[in-house]
């Protein structure tokens, strides 16, 4: 089976659900109808079963793919023998273009001849319910209709395609000039206009242009220079990952992308993790998308009031809120280049993570930091939220990576408890909200008393991964931010120069962990983690070499700016799924830090021009 590498694929969606358009023109992955609901096109984990939708040139050809600037609108050129094409691809942007009377929840595929005469092969093939269900497809008037079950999916087609084994094919010549349209419709069977899909098309444009920020003056923009570019497509990609009602993002669109090829490092991660929330909040402050924040403060909010007594029951949610679905592996797909198994749910929602308490209370600190008011009814769930923490702090767990070998005593869980009464007790302070002031600054002593104690190795001159053990975590580069220690405190340092010595490759890519973790195989150097060394660097006044390294890691970037959870160490490809919302965070925050005189650690005036309209 071929597969495409996995940075050879660009993302579209409609804030409801997201699709991957490879740069030979199919689209690999979509589910339907949101970006947790099972796949009807999943060739990206097995192109001989789960389902693809194919428009590309007969016979040999080159391609390179980019996005219309400043949107999610991607384009695909194409260049052969006998000239040149463009598939353009997008989703309108649900609730957004209400004006325009045309469906929404469809995906548009334009593809226009720009020079001498090209022919298209046409290939579509969906699969429902991740290629389980059986999937009948029919030509109709005006195309194809695909169904299975209580779902359909209409294809409007420029030209009469040929169905055989719930597949249909065909080709078109197209002259200098041509453009025609596939529109994908699920759960509607409209036939559209060529002159309406332009204007859909152009509404997209105007939505996405007018929702990102505008970074045009040296001075007051956090994120002017030679990375910018890189920033606003970050940006992009978390909109696209949240959901438009709530503001909740998914940590990817995918599931089952590997860690490692061949290996079982296969996870699920089209959910809502609580801690991504913290890092989000900053970057889309930074960003000056208020009204995101605004949604976020309620959302932290609301998982916390799901808890019993103020225990969060999960550490992740469904992007709607709703309950997991138990994790499950899907025998009858080979995987992505046989990385099996393919998981859909994720079994780490049970697990306890203490750090997801820090987390949250941070996310409500920085929310409350840039403008949002902590009613008395909040108080009362934070207040039962601390009280819980100082409850269960000193309690093993299964830490920030989410371990599948027995619980442990993180450091980085333990000061993420530190965190969130820290920051609980600036809040009491502030408010002169009730509260057991007392109680809670013993806590916060203890802790912190028991992480010098034992989570600092005097040998090694570094904190350490957890109190059973004597290695590093890169989690450990997060102490600084969080105010535990100061950044250029001698245990500090120590912690960033052993990290870089264990877990840094040569350009500067860090590992999460050189340890056992309870599963088989290894994993790559993580994103996230390369940006978090890049924080360290900077708040311990080291400017040259933040900038230096981030650059270095901006290099491994996909040709569309994009980021899956980890790189390969030795060949730079892309691993895991794919793109990575915890990647794009880390890198729009890092940019922060590496601007001069930015410290994200104090909240700042809005760093960008006003957007042109709110989101």
């Amino acid at each position: 089976m071929d597969f495409l590498p996995i940075g050879d694929y660009g993302v579209v969606g409609n804030l409801e659900t997201c699709a991957l358009v490879g740069r030979d023109g199919t689209v690999d992955w979509w589910c339907l109808p949101h970006i947790e609901s099972p796949s009807v096109f999943a060739g990206i984990l097995d192109p001989a079963v789960g389902g693809q939708f194919t428009l590309q040139p007969t016979g040999r050809f080159e391609s390179e793919q980019e996005y219309v600037e400043r949107t999610n609108v991607l384009e695909t050129h194409f260049e052969t023998e006998g000239g040149t094409a463009t598939l353009t691809d997008f989703m309108p942007v649900i609730g957004e273009q209400q004006t325009l009377d045309v469906p929404e929840h469809a995906l548009y595929r334009r593809v226009e001849c720009e020079a001498g005469t090209v022919e298209m092969d046409v290939n579509f093939a969906p699969r429902f319910d991740y290629a389980r269900a059986e999937t009948a497809v029919e030509a109709v008037d005006g195309g194809v209709l695909a169904s299975a079950t209580d779902e359909e999916l209409f294809c409007q087609t420029p030209v009469a395609l040929d169905v055989e084994d719930a597949t249909a094919t065909g080709t078109l010549g197209l002259d200098e000039g041509d453009a025609v349209w596939f529109i994908c419709q699920y759960g509607e069977h409209e036939r559209l206009e060529s002159a309406e899909a332009a204007a859909m098309l152009e509404a997209t444009v105007e939505f996405w242009k007018g929702w990102v920020h505008h970074c045009t003056d040296s001075e007051r923009c956090l994120f002017y220079g030679p990375w910018h570019d890189l920033v606003v497509r970050s940006e992009l990609v978390l909109k696209l990952l949240m959901r438009r009602e709530t503001s909740a993002i998914a940590a990817a669109p995918t599931t089952s992308l590997p860690e490692e090829i061949g290996g079982e490092r296969n996870w699920d991660y089209r959910f809502n993790w609580i801690r991504d929330a913290a890092f989000t909040i900053q970057a889309l402050h930074e960003l000056g998308h208020a009204s995101e924040v605004e949604d976020f403060f309620e959302e932290c909010l609301d998982q916390a009031i799901e808890g019993e007594s103020g225990r969060v029951e999960q550490p992740f949610y469904g992007v709607d809120g709703e309950d997991l679905p138990d994790e499950e592996e899907l025998d009858h797909l080979a995987g992505y280049r046989g990385s099996s198994p393919v998981r859909i749910g994720n079994a780490a929602g049970d697990q306890r993570q203490l750090d997801v308490y820090g987390e949250l209370v941070l996310a409500i600190h920085e929310t409350t930091q840039y403008g949002e008011t902590l009613t008395p009814d909040n108080w009362t769930v934070l207040r039962d939220v601390i009280d819980h923490v100082c409850e269960v702090w000193d309690e093993p767990g299964y830490g920030i990576w989410e371990d599948r070998a027995d619980p442990k005593q993180f450091v980085y869980s333990k000061v993420m408890c530190w965190a969130a009464i820290d920051r609980a007790l600036t809040m009491a302070d502030a408010t002169d909200y009730e509260a057991p002031t007392d109680e809670w600054e013993s806590v916060r002593e203890d802790i912190e008393a028991r992480v010098l104690e034992e989570g600092f190795d005097e040998e090694m001159g570094s904190f350490t991964r957890s109190f059973e053990t004597d290695n590093v975590d890169a989690s450990l580069l997060r102490l600084p931010v969080v105010g535990f220690l100061e950044p250029d405190d001698d245990r500090i340092v120590g912690t960033i120069e052993t990290v870089r010595e264990q877990l840094a490759t040569e350009n500067g890519l860090v590992y999460r962990y050189d340890t056992d973790d309870g599963l088989e195989g290894e994993e790559n150097p993580f994103v996230l983690c390369s940006f978090w060394l890049v924080d360290a660097l900077a708040l311990a006044g080291r400017s040259e070499e933040a900038r230096d390294l981030y650059e270095s890691v901006l290099e491994h970037a996909t040709p569309l700016g994009l980021f899956a959870e980890q790189v390969d160490g030795e060949t730079g490809e892309q691993r895991g799924n794919f793109p990575q919302a915890f990647s794009h965070l880390g890198l729009i925050n890092s940019a922060i830090y590496v601007r001069e005189g930015a410290d994200p650690r104090t909240p700042t005036p809005i760093g960008v021009d006003a957007p042109d309209s709110a989101s």
